[in-house]
């Protein structure tokens, strides 16, 4: 923390506020002081979105007051905060998948001199920001053409753009790979020195210890004291959390593996020249690790054919599958979770139990093609109770659920159709930890159940604490496997950069 700076820039105190009788949040004390990283955390539901959308003017306070250096203010909307100097870059992007990377971070503020546009202008002050940030992406690229990781690096530069004071980041490094969350930290850490307020939301604990300078944690809409984070650890973090200490969140794996289920032959994935081969038995849980960009979901889209592969084979139980289309995956017994699920794992305005017939409506459906609603109704009740899913009830539309919740949904799908191949890609994007505890247990009792599954993580902790077997893709190549027994960060962050490292066997096994 920078010694120069003693006054607090953003007091929020004794906040509270309810929607519909329930209480959100309780007289919850918030201070942030300029030059520092304050680290908000809490499991979802807790109150962190409520609280920062009373600061950014999304929403409206019950009682409490909002200081900006000393001073109180009335924050009545989003132009007010911005008034303040206040920036957000929320978990689930603001962006407009037409307009281009410069128009959507100028889209505020877009430069124009009478009623024309300066587009060359504000594409080389695009470029210069997210060049800043240690990225090179084309100030002229359709937002909605990005992956998701580089959609995550237009937002920061969105908000970097508006000259901040207060900087809010919701999960930021939720989409990006370890190379890029030490850009991102490189970044943090010079608006800290330039005496940028920065509250850092984040569901992993690990980098919140490397990033904050103090935490606080919401628990039931009730916030505790700061606390220093060099002076208190994990456990300590998540029994505030939970209410209870913690002792591991990995289900210890008992692996039985049977016989092979899904082979990949010398697969070119999307516009990828390099060939990828690897096989997964029954059973058996596979990591797939690599810095974003690196070729890892596309090795997946390949697979579940929801995108065309240049060249390569792809088996079944022994049986060469000519998959056309996901649906042709899907009647293979192959399922996908993929990376964003609100784009393409899920429904959100639908039920939780339409979202969960939607993989099998045969089993439910009678022989004209209408569904059986009562048992549709005891189906989904069932997994919602195996899952344990909250929600209202079975009709409760998706995007009331929280993040965790969602995620259980789409793997509700998958278990409603019994699959022989699982693919999931960010297993736990965006969810707390208790969700991530219980996510977890699910993966292993699948395995356990002989699935096969294949999991992409950015997180090296997650795919060695849930995996039997870590590849690990650079440049849409597989540069390493490592056994259990072989399991090191250092090691999947060499390979993942390219850095020399141990000879690794790479054959298909």
């Amino acid at each position: 923390m920078n010694g120069k700076y003693a006054s607090y820039r953003v007091e929020l105190l004794n906040i509270s506020k309810s929607f519909g009788g329930i209480s959100a949040l309780k007289n919850v004390t918030l201070k942030i002081r300029p030059g520092e990283i304050h680290a908000l955390i809490g499991e979802n539901g807790a109150g962190k979105s409520t609280l920062m959308k009373i600061l950014t003017g999304a929403c409206s306070k019950d009682s409490g007051k909002i200081l900006i250096d000393g001073s109180e203010v009335d924050i009545r909307n989003t132009h007010d905060s911005r008034k303040y100097g206040i920036g957000i870059i929320y978990q689930e992007f603001s962006l407009v998948p037409a307009l281009s990377v410069a128009e959507n971070i100028f889209l505020n503020q877009l430069p124009a001199q009478g009623k024309w546009i300066r587009r060359e202008s504000m594409k080389r002050r695009a470029e210069s920001l997210i060049r800043n940030l240690g990225f090179n992406i084309n100030p002229s690229t359709q937002v909605g053409k990005l992956s998701i990781a580089h959609q995550q690096i237009v937002e920061i530069s969105k908000a970097l753009s508006e000259k901040v004071r207060i900087l809010i980041l919701d999960e930021p490094s939720a989409v990006i790979g370890p190379n890029e969350i030490k850009r991102l930290f490189d970044t943090l850490n010079q608006l800290k020195e330039e005496g940028v307020a920065i509250v850092y939301i984040s569901h992993r604990l690990s980098e919140v210890f490397q990033i904050a300078d103090r935490i606080t944690v919401l628990k039931d809409g009730i916030s505790s004291d700061p606390l220093i984070a060099s002076e208190t650890d994990e456990d300590a973090i998540i029994k505030l959390m939970l209410g209870r200490s913690l002792q591991t969140m990995y289900p210890a794996r008992k692996t039985v593996l049977g016989e092979e289920l899904l082979r990949v032959e010398t697969v070119s994935p999307g516009d990828k020249n390099e060939e990828v081969s690897f096989a997964v038995k029954a059973g058996e849980i596979l990591g797939i690790g690599g810095l974003v960009g690196s070729g890892r979901t596309e090795i997946a889209r390949a697979i579940f054919a929801a995108d065309r592969k240049k060249k390569g084979k792809v088996f079944l139980s022994g049986m060469h599958l000519h998959l056309r289309s996901p649906s042709d995956a899907v009647k293979s017994g192959i399922g996908m979770i993929p990376e964003d699920r609100k784009q393409h794992g899920i429904i959100l305005s639908i039920s939780v139990k339409q979202n969960i017939s939607l993989t099998d409506l045969d089993s439910i459906s009678n022989p004209f093609g209408f569904i059986k609603e009562k048992e549709e109704q005891r189906n989904t009740k069932e997994l919602i109770r195996k899952l344990s899913i909250k929600a209202q009830n079975e009709n409760a539309r998706v995007f009331t659920l929280s993040g965790g919740n969602q995620q259980k949904v789409v793997l509700a799908k998958w278990i409603n159709r019994t699959c022989k191949v699982i693919l999931i890609d960010e297993p736990t994007r965006g969810v707390d930890v208790g969700a991530k505890v219980e996510i977890y247990k699910l993966i292993n009792d699948l395995s356990r159940q002989g699935i096969a599954i294949v999991v992409i993580s950015s997180d090296s902790s997650e795919l060695m604490g849930i995996c039997d077997r870590i590849l690990i893709v650079r440049k849409g190549k597989v540069v390493g496997n490592m056994n259990r027994e072989e399991y090191s960060e250092e090691e999947v962050l060499r390979m993942s950069i390219g850095k020399l490292y141990k000879k690794q066997n790479v054959k298909i096994i």
